[in-house]
């Protein structure tokens, strides 16, 4: 995947952060996204988002975009997707630190910090 399509997908991973779901990390690789999050309430407290249909905004967002540059029309990304529960904030942190690390454990960068396709919640401090 270029580099210019690695961001407008970054960028979708990261549109619904704070109104869709909470995004704790998100990785582009070339060939892969990891994200962790967790989906939140509307704005009503009526619903929350499915995970399907958060995966299917970001894909169908990104698609579209990638698809307008390369003006053409057609399947970007696979119908499957492996989702996972984390259980435990031990897990989570778990989790959180491979998909931080993959870019180096791929030989992409030195230090995960240098890939420009990973994202990462700010902690929030009260």
């Amino acid at each position: 995947m270029p580099d210019w399509a690695r961001q407008i997908v970054l960028d979708c991973c990261t549109h619904g952060h704070d109104t869709t779901y909470d995004l704790y990390v998100a990785v582009v690789m070339p060939d892969h996204v990891h994200m962790i999050l967790t989906p939140l309430e509307d704005r009503d407290r009526l619903t929350i988002a499915s995970l399907s249909e958060i995966m299917k905004a970001i894909k169908g967002a990104s698609a579209h975009a990638i698809n307008r540059r390369l003006n053409r029309r057609g399947a970007v990304w696979l119908e499957e997707s492996f989702d996972h529960v984390v259980r435990s904030s031990e897990s989570l942190d778990a989790k959180i630190a491979y998909i931080v690390a993959n870019p180096f454990r791929r030989g992409l960068v030195k230090v995960p910090s240098e890939y420009r396709w990973l994202w990462v919640r700010a902690v929030k401090t009260a």
